[in-house]
C-alpha cells in the first residue's frame, strides 16, 4: 500500500526535497550560479573522476624522465665515444694493411714481374740479333754466338713460365705470356731451317731469317712491349697506392680525439671536475696512435718515393734504352743479310737511333735522371760515349756496304781483331747492364724500407684504439657511480 504524499510504486517516488522532474534542488544558502537555472550545477563544477596511478599516459611520462637522467646520458656518451675509437681502429686496419700489401706488391710482385718483362723483350730481341750475327758468319758460327743465342731462348722459355706462373687467369698480361710461349717453339725453328740452309749453300736460308726475324720484330717484339708496359703500369698503381697517406682514418681519428675533449669540457661542466682520468687516457691513446699512424706512414712514403725516383723510374729509362740498343743492332745486322735487297732496315736504324740517342732519346733523359746517383750517372755516360762511337764505326760499314763492298762491311761489323760496330755495342750493353744493376738494387732497397716502415702499424694503432675505447668507458663509468 502506497504512502501518503509519494506518488507512483512502493520506493521509486522522488527522494525528499527533491525537485519537480527528478533534479536534485540545491542546497539552502547556496550561491546561485549566473547562466544557470536555479536547481543545476554546471559539468565543470562538478568534481572530476580520479585517474588510477597506473594509467598508461602516467608510464609513458615516467619513461620519458628516466631516459633522461644523468646517469642514462653519461652511459650514452660513454657508447658513442667507445663507438668512435672501435671504428677508428678498424678503418685504420683496414686502410694500413691495404698501403702495406701494395708495398710489398712493390718489393715482391709488379717490381719483378716488370723487371722480368723487360728481360723477356731483351732476350728476345738478342736472340734476334745474335741469330742475324750467325748468319753472317756464313756457315762459320762460332761457338761463342750460338751460346749466346741458346741462351737467349732458354732464357726466355724460363721467364716465360715464370711469369705464366705468376700471373692469375685475370691478369691483362696472361694474353700475351701464352702467345709468346707458344710462338717462340716456330720461331726458334725458322731460324734453324735458316742456319741448315746458310751451312749447305742454299740462298732460301737468308729469306727463312727474315722472315723469323719479321715474325719476331712485327709480333713477338710487339707483344713483348705491352706486357712489360702492362707489369710497369701494375707497378705505378702499387707505387700510388703504396705511397698514399690513410686520410680518412686520420679524419676519423681527428673526430674521435675531438668528441673526447668536448666530452670532459662538458663533463667540467655538469660536475665542476677539471679532469676525467679515462677520458684523459683514451685522449692521449687517440694522439699516439695518431702520431704513429702519421709518422710510419709519411717514412714510408718518402722511401717508396726514394724507390721510385733513384730505382724504378730510371730504370724503367734505361731498359727501355737497352731494348732501342739491341734494335738498332738487329736491324744493321738484318741490312747485311738482306745485301741491299730492301733499305727498310737502315731506315729502321736511322728512327731507332734517335729515340735512343736524340735530343729527347732515352740515354739523355737517363742521363738527367741519374745525375745525383754518381755510380749511375758513369755508367750512362759511359754508354753515350759507347753510341757515339757506334754511330761512327756503323757509317763505316754502311759506306763500305752501300759502295759494294760487302765483305769489307761484314768485317766492320762482326770481325775479329779490328774495330767494330759489335764492339761498340757489347760496351754499351755492358754499360748500360752496370747501370740497371744498380737502379735494380736501389729499387730493392728503397723499397725494402718503406714496406718495413709500417710493420706492426695495423695492429698496433687498432690495439690502440680499443685501449681508448675502454678508457672512455671506464671514465664514464666512474662518473656515472656517483649518482648511485
Amino acid at each position: 500500500m502506497a504512502r501518503p504524499g509519494n506518488s507512483g510504486g512502493a520506493g521509486f517516488g522522488p527522494a525528499p526535497g527533491a525537485a519537480p522532474g527528478g533534479a536534485v534542488a540545491p542546497r539552502r544558502g547556496a550561491a546561485p550560479v549566473p547562466g544557470v537555472p536555479r536547481g543545476r550545477r554546471p559539468a565543470a563544477a562538478r568534481a572530476p573522476a580520479r585517474m588510477p596511478d597506473r594509467a598508461p599516459g602516467r608510464i609513458g611520462a615516467r619513461l620519458r624522465n628516466a631516459g633522461n637522467a644523468p646517469i642514462r646520458r653519461l652511459w650514452s656518451l660513454g657508447s658513442v665515444l667507445a663507438l668512435l675509437a672501435l671504428l677508428f681502429g678498424v678503418l685504420c686496419y683496414v686502410q694500413v694493411t691495404q698501403r702495406s700489401d701494395a708495398a710489398a706488391g712493390v718489393v715482391e710482385h709488379s717490381q719483378p714481374l716488370s723487371d722480368d718483362a723487360a728481360q723477356i723483350f731483351r732476350t728476345l730481341a738478342d736472340a734476334d740479333t745474335t741469330a742475324a750475327t750467325g748468319f753472317l758468319q756464313a756457315g762459320n758460327e762460332t761457338a761463342a754466338v750460338r751460346d749466346e743465342y741458346n741462351g737467349d731462348i732458354q732464357s726466355a722459355s724460363t721467364l716465360l713460365a715464370q711469369a705464366a706462373a705468376n700471373a692469375t687467369p685475370t691478369d691483362p698480361g696472361q694474353h700475351e705470356i701464352q702467345q709468346l710461349s707458344a710462338q717462340l717453339p716456330t720461331y726458334a725453328d725458322l731460324v734453324g731451317v735458316a742456319g741448315a740452309d746458310d751451312r749447305v749453300g742454299y740462298p732460301l736460308g737468308g729469306a727463312y731469317l727474315r722472315y723469323a726475324s719479321g715474325q719476331m720484330q712485327n709480333t713477338m717484339l710487339a707483344e713483348a712491349q705491352t706486357l712489360y708496359q702492362v707489369e710497369t703500369g701494375r707497378l705505378r698503381t702499387d707505387y700510388g697506392n703504396a705511397r698514399s697517406l690513410p686520410w680518412a682514418a686520420l679524419g676519423l681519428g681527428l673526430v674521435v680525439l675531438a668528441a673526447l675533449v668536448r666530452a670532459q669540457v662538458r663533463l667540467y661542466r655538469a660536475t665542476n671536475r677539471v679532469f676525467n682520468l679515462g677520458l684523459l687516457l683514451a685522449s692521449a691513446t687517440v694522439v699516439l696512435a695518431l702520431v704513429w699512424l702519421t709518422a710510419a706512414q709519411s717514412l714510408a712514403g718518402s722511401d717508396l718515393g726514394q724507390s721510385d725516383a733513384r730505382g724504378s723510374a730510371p730504370l724503367q729509362v734505361l731498359n727501355e734504352a737497352q731494348i732501342k740498343a739491341l734494335q738498332c743492332r738487329g736491324a744493321e745486322n738484318l741490312d747485311l743479310v738482306a745485301r741491299g735487297s730492301t733499305a727498310i732496315y737502315e731506315t729502321d736504324w736511322d728512327t731507332v737511333s734517335k729515340q735512343l740517342a736524340g735530343p729527347q732519346g732515352y740515354l739523355p733523359t737517363a742521363a738527367a735522371m741519374t745525375s745525383a746517383d754518381a755510380v749511375a750517372q758513369r755508367a750512362v755516360t759511359a754508354a753515350e760515349a759507347d753510341f757515339a762511337t757506334w754511330q761512327q764505326r756503323h757509317a763505316t760499314a754502311q759506306q763500305a756496304n752501300d759502295s759494294g763492298a760487302y765483305d769489307v762491311a761484314v768485317g766492320d761489323t762482326i770481325g775479329a781483331g779490328q774495330p767494330t760496330t759489335n764492339a761498340a755495342f757489347v760496351r754499351l750493353d755492358s754499360s748500360l747492364n752496370t747501370a740497371i744493376a744498380h737502379e735494380r738494387a736501389n729499387v730493392g732497397q728503397f723499397a725494402g724500407r718503406g714496406r718495413d716502415d709500417t710493420t706492426g702499424l695495423a695492429a698496433g694503432v687498432l690495439v690502440l684504439a680499443v685501449l681508448a675505447g675502454f678508457a672512455a668507458l671506464w671514465g664514464i663509468n666512474r662518473r656515472a657511480a656517483e649518482y648511485r
